[in-house]
């Protein structure tokens, strides 16, 4: 891993030292990633959309296409299974 020292005023370096406690940041380099990580994901959903907003639609949306998005997610569901779960878990819980 590379290392980048960055320059903050007095301000600054205490909101992110208020943020590593508060949100349970090892360290101010993990935040600092979680908040580049976050970054670059909005740019590259705004990436999607530009070209989603750009593009001609290809089938129409109506109740029909609503209705065969249902059945296919019903039928991927495995039996035992809540919706929003993998394989049984519950949501939010890691595995």
């Amino acid at each position: 891993m590379t290392t980048m020292n960055i320059s903050l005023p007095e301000s600054l370096k205490t909101f992110v030292d208020e943020q590593v406690d508060e949100r349970g940041y090892g360290t101010s380099s993990e935040y600092v990633r979680a908040l580049i990580r976050k970054d670059q994901d909005r740019v590259k959903l705004r990436g999607l959309l530009l070209e989603g907003a750009g593009s001609v639609p290809m089938t129409a949306v109506d109740q029909g296409y609503f209705d065969g998005l249902r059945q296919h997610v019903r039928a991927s569901i495995k039996p035992g299974t809540k919706p929003g779960t993998k394989s049984g878990t519950r949501p939010g819980a890691k595995g």
